[in-house]
């Protein structure tokens, strides 16, 4: 969507902070030995707090309130309680909803507990790249241009990108133009980042594949080369300098 009074703004703000602060304490709630179907239900209740509803259930249909994905899965994780968090899982949280007829988007991978399995590398450089991509995004500059800041980054970390993984426009539902925001430059596509445009910006960083396939319960998502994928997300509006990021109080930067 694009603003166009501050009635509007006000929507995306009161949203955004729904999800973001839900994505918050649903990392600071998690634990080793609990199950993802638990924490799903805790995330639901806090949205509910907000009067806020599951943007992936309203949209999909899916099958829980937030995606959690595990350790080798890279996005689409359906919660369960015979999935167990353990100590050192890598761990991604993605949270999206609607309030009063407005949706936003956020997520981010973390290391549960202790860092046993030597993750948390992929995941800074996953935040890293968010935080460099969002610093470079403002009215006229080339969605491709991103793409390719991003894969370029990656590349120089010892990192591939999911190339069939992307950011989105958002504000009136969950996906909306332009309806891909790569992780690498795609060489035709000629779109540009417009002011006032409400984008969710993602980051898919890989420590081996290069494509998401999807697992036979038809939700949850791998890669194609094995490894591990780091995500993180934020919804912004588009400006003509800094954009304004509505989900920064989710805290996956600090």
């Amino acid at each position: 969507m694009s603003i166009t009074k501050a009635e509007e703004l006000t929507g995306m703000k009161k949203v955004s902070a729904a999800v973001a602060l839900t994505l918050q304490e649903m990392r600071h709630y998690a634990r080793p030995g609990m199950t993802t179907g638990e924490l799903d239900r805790f995330g639901e209740r806090i949205l509910a707090k907000f009067g806020a509803r599951s943007a992936p259930r309203l949209t999909y249909n899916f099958p829980g309130c937030t995606c959690i994905s595990l350790n080798n899965e890279i996005a689409h994780g359906i919660p369960g309680h015979r999935k167990v968090m353990q100590e050192g899982d890598l761990v991604n949280i993605d949270v999206s909803a609607a309030l009063n007829g407005f949706w936003s988007d956020n997520g981010g991978s973390f290391v549960l507990g202790e860092d046993i399995h030597h993750h948390q590398p992929l995941v800074d450089t996953s935040k890293d790249i968010l935080k460099k991509a969002i610093a470079h995004i403002k009215d006229g500059v080339r969605i491709s241009s991103i793409g390719h800041l991003i894969e370029t980054t990656a590349k120089k970390a010892g990192y591939t990108v999911i190339r069939n993984l992307t950011g989105h426009g958002i504000g009136r539902s969950l996906h909306e133009a332009p309806t891909c925001i790569a992780n690498y430059r795609q060489r035709f596509n000629r779109e540009r980042f417009r002011k006032n445009t409400v984008v969710a910006i993602e980051t898919f960083i890989s420590t081996a594949s290069t494509m998401g396939v999807t697992l036979q319960d038809g939700w949850t998502l791998v890669g194609n080369r094995g490894g591990y994928v780091a995500q993180h997300e934020h919804t912004i509006v588009v400006t003509d300098h800094t954009p304004v990021i509505l989900t920064e109080m989710n805290g996956i930067w600090g």
